[in-house]
C-alpha cells in the first residue's frame, strides 16, 4: 500500500501551536520507548527458554542402579496386602485411579508423584539425593553456552565443552618460575664502568629525543587525526629514568609549548551545551568538535603539570618516587616557568589564559631573579602588544589585588610594569550633548517627509547593507576599547592613591610617582585640588630622594597640562623647588636624574609660556647655564637645548647676552626665589667657556646662544639638532657606553722648555755649591712625624 501521507509543508509548521509539536514529540519518545521495552521483553523471554531446556536435559542412569530399583519394587509387591483384606474405602480409591490413563501410562520406574508439575515446593534435597551418583573417572569439562537454534519441533539448545586447567600442574608451573626467577635475582649485575654509563645514558637520550621528534612532527602534520598522541607525548613529562628525566621532562615541556603555538586556533574554544550534543551534526563537525575538545583537555593537563613543577620546587618538595634531586627540580621550575610566559604572551586568546595570569603576577615577586625577569618581560611584552586591552586588564586586576594582600611589601618593578600599559586616552565625563547617541540613520519620518519613494527604497537598500559590513568586519569598536582602557586605568589609579595615603614610607613610593607622572593627565577633574595638595605635602615632608621629588614635580605639572588648564592654580610652590635643588646635580651618580628634569622643565615653560613670568624664565635661564659647566656632556647638550627653547618661547632673553644692567638691583644668585633674584642684571658669561668644551655638540650649541639662538641663517643649528628634543638629544649624546657621540678629537700635548746644567746659574759660587749637592750620595732619614708630640711630652 503506497503511503499518501504528505510531509508537511514549512508554512504549515509555523501555523501549527506549540502545544501541538510537543505532544507530537512526546508521542513520537512515547512510541520509540514501547519498542525498546517490548524488544526488551522478548529477549528476557529467549533467555528465560533457553535456561528451561537446559533444566529439562534427562540425565543418563545407569544399568546397575536399574537392577536396583527393579528387585527394591518386587519387595514391595511382596509385602502387598491381598485385597480381601483392605477397607471398602481404599479399593474405591483404587478403582478412581485405574480409569485415569495417566495412572496406567506412567512410569513406574520413577518415584515421582504424578502432580509434580502442579506442587509449587517441591523438597529439592530429596530429588538431588535420589538422582545416581557417577565417578569421576574423566576431568570435568565446563559447558559454554551458545545461541540456541529453533526449528519445528521447538528450541534445541548449543553447547560447547572447555576442559578444565588442571590446578596442580598450574601450580608446579609457577614454583618453578619463582625459582627461577629468585636464581636470576641471585646473579649479580653487570658493573658498568664510567664510559659504558656514559654511553648507555646517551642511547636512551637519543631514542627519547627521536621519540619526541617522531610524536611532534606527527602531530603537527595532521592534528585533527593525531590528537591522541599530545596525550602520548605529555606522559612522558612523568619520565621515570633517574640518569634521562631531567633532560627528557625540560625538552617535552618545549616540544609541547612550541606545538600547542601552533596548532591552538585564533579564537576561544567553548563547551558545547547538552542541546548541542544530542543534536546530529556533520561528520567534518563531529571530527571538528573531537579535536577541540581533546585539544582543551590536553591544554589543561600541560598546564596543571606546569603549574605542579613550580609549586613542588616553590615548596621544596619531592616526589614519592625521588627520581629528581631537589637541584634539579629549580631547572626544571624555570624551563616551566619559562613556557607559561610564552603561552601567556604567544595565545591571550585562548582557553585558561586568565589561569595563567593568576600563576605568572606572583612570581613577578620571586626571590629568584631570573624568575622575577622572566615574568617582568612577558607583562611588558603583554602589554605592548595588547591592542583592545582585554589581557591587560586581568593582569592589572590580579597586581592590585597581590600588592594589596601583601600589604605593600612587593618589589617597587612590580608596580612599574604600569608604565608599559598601552592607554593614551580613556572616556571621561562629557556633556549631555556629548552623551547622547548620534543618530546613525534616518527615521522613517524623515524619509518619508524628505525623499521619495525610490529614493526611500535604495536607503533602505543601502543601509542594510551598511549593517551587514558592520557585521562582517568584527572589529572591536573605539568606545568598548575606550572602556576597557577606562576601568583598567581606574584600577591604577586606585593603587596609586591606596599607597599614597596608606604606605607613603613604602619603597613602592618612588614607582607610584613616576606612574602618576605619567598618566596624570587622564585623572579625572575632581581629584586634582586633592592631589596637588598630597604631592606638594610629600616635597615639603623632606623625607623623599631627589629623583622622588621630581617624579612628585613632573606628575604636578602634568596633571596641570592636561585638563588642569581650566583650574585657576598658581604652581609657584613646584617651580621654587626643582629651582632650590638644580645644584643637586652633577656629573656623578645624579646625572641620569637630569633626563627627568629636562622633562620637568618641559612642562613647565614650553606646555605653560601664558602663565610664567619673564622674571621666572630669565632666572631658570641663567642657572641652567651654570649648571652645564659641571654636567656631562650629554647633560649639557640637553640643558643648553632648553636654554634655546626659553630664548624663542619668550622674546626678550636676549637681555642676557647684554653686559649692561637692566633696571635696578643686584643678580643674587644664592637666592632660591626665581622671582626676586634680578636675573635681569647678570649676563651668560658662561657660554663663552662652553665655546671652547671638549665635546664638539656643546660647542655648536653654545655658539648658536651666543649669536640669539636663531632659527634660520648662518647662526641656526642644523636640522638633525634643532627638530629633537632635549630630552631626545639627552639620551642621544649618552657617555654609558664610555665613548664620546661624536668621538672627541685626540689633544696634542705642549712640549715642556728644558735647560742644560751646565751654564744654568750666573754666579760660581752658587755653581760649585749645586755641583757638589749632587755629587754627593744622599742619605734618607726616617721621618718621624710624632717628634713634637714626644717633645712636648717630656718637657
Amino acid at each position: 500500500r503506497k503511503n499518501t501521507k504528505r510531509v508537511p509543508s514549512f508554512r504549515k509548521l509555523l501555523r501549527t501551536s506549540k502545544i501541538k509539536l510537543d505532544n507530537k514529540l512526546k508521542n513520537k519518545q512515547y512510541k520509540q520507548q514501547s519498542a525498546a521495552k517490548k524488544y526488551r521483553k522478548e529477549q528476557k523471554k529467549l533467555r528465560e527458554a533457553v535456561r528451561d531446556a537446559i533444566s529439562r536435559k534427562p540425565f543418563p542412569l545407569e544399568e546397575c542402579k536399574k537392577k536396583q530399583v527393579a528387585e527394591k519394587w518386587e519387595e514391595e509387591e511382596e509385602d502387598a496386602l491381598p485385597l480381601d483384606m483392605m477397607d471398602e474405602d481404599d479399593l474405591k480409591l483404587m478403582e478412581d485411579l485405574a480409569q485415569k490413563a495417566s495412572f496406567l501410562t506412567r512410569d513406574l520406574s520413577s518415584n515421582e508423584p504424578v502432580h509434580v508439575k502442579k506442587r509449587k515446593h517441591e523438597n529439592v534435597i530429596d530429588k538431588y539425593e535420589k538422582v545416581p551418583r557417577r565417578m569421576q573417572t574423566e576431568p570435568e569439562k565446563e559447558l559454554i553456552h551458545l545461541l540456541p537454534i529453533k526449528d519445528k519441533g521447538g528450541i534445541i539448545p548449543q553447547t560447547m565443552e572447555k576442559p578444565v586447567l588442571n590446578v596442580a600442574q598450574d601450580e608446579e608451573e609457577d614454583t618453578e618460575e619463582m625459582e627461577e626467577a629468585e636464581d636470576f635475582n641471585e646473579e649479580r649485575l653487570p658493573v658498568l664502568t664510567p664510559e659504558e654509563m656514559a654511553a648507555q645514558r646517551r642511547q636512551k637520550l637519543q631514542e627519547r629525543k627521536v621519540h619526541i621528534a617522531a610524536l611532534a612532527s606527527a602531530i603537527l602534520s595532521e592534528p585533527d587525526n593525531n590528537i591522541k598522541k599530545l596525550k602520548e607525548l605529555r606522559a612522558m613529562l612523568m619520565e621515570q629514568d633517574p640518569n634521562v628525566a631531567v633532560i627528557v621532562r625540560k625538552l617535552v615541556m618545549v616540544s609541547l609549548m612550541e606545538i600547542f603555538k601552533d596548532i591552538v586556533p585564533s579564537y576561544k574554544i567553548r563547551p558545547l551545551t547538552e542541546a548541542e550534543k544530542a543534536t546530529k551534526v556533520k561528520k567534518e563537525t563531529q571530527k571538528l568538535r573531537e579535536f577541540e575538545e581533546g585539544l582543551v583537555s590536553q591544554y589543561k593537563f600541560y598546564l596543571e603539570n606546569l603549574e605542579q613543577t613550580v609549586k613542588d620546587w616553590k615548596q621544596r618538595k619531592l616526589k614519592k618516587s625521588n627520581v629528581i634531586s631537589l637541584k634539579a627540580y629549580k631547572g626544571l621550575a624555570e624551563i616551566a616557568v619559562k613556557c607559561l610566559c610564552e603561552l601567556l604572551v604567544a595565545l591571550p586568546h585562548f582557553n585558561f589564559h586568565n589561569n595563567i595570569i593568576v600563576l605568572i603576577v606572583p612570581l613577578m615577586n620571586d626571590a629568584s631573579k631570573m624568575i622575577s625577569e622572566l615574568c617582568f618581560e612577558a607583562v611588558k611584552k603583554l602589554f605592548k602588544q595588547d591592542k583592545l586591552g582585554y589581557a591587560s586588564l586581568g593582569v592589572v586586576k590580579v597586581i592590585s589585588g597581590l600588592v594589596r594582600g601583601r600589604n605593600y611589601d612587593v618589589r617597587p618593578e612590580v608596580l612599574k610594569v604600569f608604565l608599559h600599559l598601552r592607554i593614551k586616552e580613556v572616556e571621561l565625563q562629557k556633556d549631555a550633548e556629548d552623551i547622547a547617541p548620534k543618530k546613525k540613520f534616518m527615521t522613517y519620518k524623515e524619509k518619508r517627509k524628505n525623499l521619495s519613494r525610490m529614493q526611500r527604497k535604495w536607503k533602505k537598500a543601502e543601509e542594510k547593507l551598511e549593517r551587514e559590513l558592520l557585521e562582517a568586519e568584527a572589529s572591536e569598536s573605539k568606545e568598548k576599547k575606550l572602556k576597557l582602557h577606562t576601568e583598567t586605568l581606574n584600577i591604577v589609579f586606585v593603587t596609586y592613591f591606596r599607597i599614597l595615603k596608606k604606605a607613603q614610607k613604602s619603597p613602592l613610593l618612588p614607582a607610584v610617582l613616576e606612574g602618576l607622572a605619567k598618566f596624570a593627565h587622564l585623572i579625572n577633574v575632581e581629584f586634582f585640588d586633592d592631589l596637588l595638595i598630597v604631592l606638594h605635602s610629600l616635597i615639603a615632608s623632606g623625607g623623599l630622594s631627589y629623583r622622588e621629588s621630581l617624579h612628585c614635580i613632573l606628575s604636578a605639572f602634568h596633571i596641570l597640562s592636561g585638563q588642569g588648564d581650566v583650574l585657576n592654580i598658581d604652581p609657584m610652590k613646584f617651580y621654587t623647588h626643582l629651582y632650590k635643588t638644580l645644584f643637586s646635580l652633577h656629573a656623578g651618580r645624579t646625572n641620569d636624574d637630569i633626563g627627568i628634569v629636562l622633562q620637568c622643565l618641559d612642562a613647565m615653560f614650553a606646555k605653560r609660556r601664558k602663565q610664567v613670568s619673564q622674571q621666572r624664565a630669565l632666572a631658570f635661564l641663567k642657572r641652567l647655564s651654570m649648571l652645564a659647566l659641571h654636567v656631562l656632556p650629554n647633560s649639557s647638550v640637553g640643558i643648553l637645548a632648553t636654554n634655546s627653547v626659553l630664548m624663542q618661547t619668550f622674546p626678550k632673553m636676549d637681555l642676557l647676552l647684554d653686559n649692561e644692567s637692566q633696571g635696578s638691583g643686584v643678580y643674587l644668585p644664592e637666592l632660591d626665589e626665581p622671582e626676586h633674584c634680578n636675573a635681569q642684571n647678570t649676563a651668560l658669561w658662561e657660554l663663552h667657556l662652553l665655546q671652547r668644551h671638549y665635546h664638539p655638540t656643546v660647542q655648536k650649541f653654545a655658539a648658536h646662544l651666543i649669536v640669539g639662538a636663531p632659527t634660520e641663517g648662518s647662526g641656526a643649528l642644523s636640522l638633525d639638532l634643532s627638530q629633537r628634543s632635549a630630552t631626545e638629544l639627552f639620551e642621544a649624546y649618552s657617555t654609558r657606553g664610555m665613548t664620546f657621540n661624536p668621538p672627541v678629537a685626540s689633544v696634542t700635548p705642549r712640549r715642556k722648555d728644558t735647560f742644560s746644567q751646565t751654564d744654568s746659574f750666573i754666579d760660581e759660587e752658587l755653581n760649585k755649591q749645586l755641583q757638589q749637592y749632587i755629587s754627593e750620595t744622599v742619605v734618607h732619614k726616617p721621618l718621624d712625624f710624632a717628634k713634637h708630640l714626644k717633645e712636648s711630652s717630656l718637657s
